[in-house]
C-alpha cells in the first residue's frame, strides 16, 4: 500500500521533501508501522487512517497547484541568504542556520570561497541553489562566440551483451553499422558489458575482461585532416588556375573552409 500510495503521490515524496512532504511521510510511514507490529490491531482501522493520509495528500496537491497562497503556505518559499555578495544574517537566523552550515551547504555545491558568491537562496526543500558571480562562472562557448550544434541524446546499444534495437534505430542506426564498428574493435560480442552512442556516432564500448585495452577510435582525427587536406586542395588550385573567376571561386571556397575548420576544431579535437 505504501508503495503504490508513493507512486500515486509522485516523485515529490522521494525527492527533497518541504515541511509538509516531511509530515505527511512520516504520518504514512507510522501508521503502516504499527499495522505491521502491532498483531492485536484492526488492520481495516489502519487501511483507513492510510487511505485518509492519502487522499489529503493527495486533493491537497491537486488544489496548491491551482491556488499560489496555499502553496506558498504548505510548500514555503524560498529565503535569500546571500544577496549581491552579502550574507543576510537576519535570514540565517530565521532559518536556524549558522554560519558554518551556510559554508557547508556551500562547499556541497563546489563553492568554497564566500568571496565568489553573488546570490544564494534556501529553497523550500532544504537545498541551496547558488549563483557565482559573473567573473567566476564557469566559461562557456557561448562566452568565447561558438557556435555549438544540438547534441542528441546517447543511446545505450549494447545492454548485458545484448544488442538494443530501439536505441540503435533512435540513432538513425542498424545492426550492420555496430557490426562493422565492432568488427574494427576486434572486440566479439560477448566481451561485452556495455555499448553507447554518443550524439556524433562515436560507439562507445565497456568490457567484462577490464585487462584487455580497446583501440582509439581516429573518426575524429581522420575528418579533421581531411578538411585540412581539402583547404590545401583549394588553395592549390587557386594558385594553379590562371582564370580570374575561377581564382576568385576557389579564393571563396577557402575563406568557407576556413571557418568551417574554426567551428569544428573544437569538436573535433575533443
Amino acid at each position: 500500500m505504501l508503495f503504490l500510495i508513493t507512486r500515486l503521490l509522485g516523485k515529490k515524496q522521494i525527492s527533497q521533501l518541504t515541511l509538509f512532504e516531511y509530515v505527511v511521510g512520516i504520518t504514512l510511514g507510522e501508521l503502516a508501522g504499527f499495522m505491521s507490529t502491532d498483531i492485536e490491531a484492526n488492520y481495516v482501522h489502519g487501511i483507513v487512517a492510510l487511505v485518509t493520509w492519502f487522499l489529503f495528500a493527495y486533493i491537497l496537491e491537486i488544489v496548491t497547484l491551482k491556488s499560489l497562497i496555499l502553496r506558498h503556505w504548505f510548500e514555503g518559499r524560498g529565503t535569500v541568504m546571500v544577496k549581491d555578495g552579502k550574507v543576510l544574517e537576519d535570514n540565517l537566523k530565521k532559518e536556524k542556520y549558522t554560519g558554518d552550515e551556510l559554508m557547508e551547504s556551500l562547499r556541497t555545491k563546489n563553492v568554497f570561497n564566500l568571496a565568489d558568491v553573488e546570490f544564494a537562496i534556501l529553497e523550500a526543500s532544504g537545498d541551496l541553489n547558488v549563483l557565482l558571480k559573473k567573473e567566476n562562472q564557469p566559461l562557456t562557448p557561448k562566452h568565447l562566440g561558438i557556435k555549438i550544434a544540438p547534441e542528441q541524446e546517447p543511446q545505450m546499444v549494447i545492454n548485458d551483451g545484448e544488442i538494443m534495437d530501439e536505441p540503435l534505430a533512435t540513432m538513425g542506426l542498424n545492426r550492420k553499422w555496430l557490426k562493422t564498428e565492432l568488427e574494427k574493435t576486434g572486440i566479439p560480442l560477448e566481451n561485452i558489458f556495455l555499448g553507447q552512442v554518443d550524439s556524433y556516432g562515436e560507439l562507445f564500448l565497456d568490457l567484462y575482461d577490464d585487462q584487455l585495452k580497446l583501440p582509439q577510435s581516429q573518426n575524429k582525427a581522420i575528418l579533421l585532416a581531411t578538411l585540412k587536406k581539402c583547404e590545401a586542395d583549394l588553395e592549390l588550385f587557386g594558385l594553379a588556375t590562371k582564370n580570374k573567376a575561377a581564382r576568385k571561386m576557389y579564393a571563396h571556397c577557402v575563406t568557407e573552409m576556413k571557418k568551417l575548420l574554426y567551428e569544428l576544431t573544437p569538436i573535433l579535437k575533443r
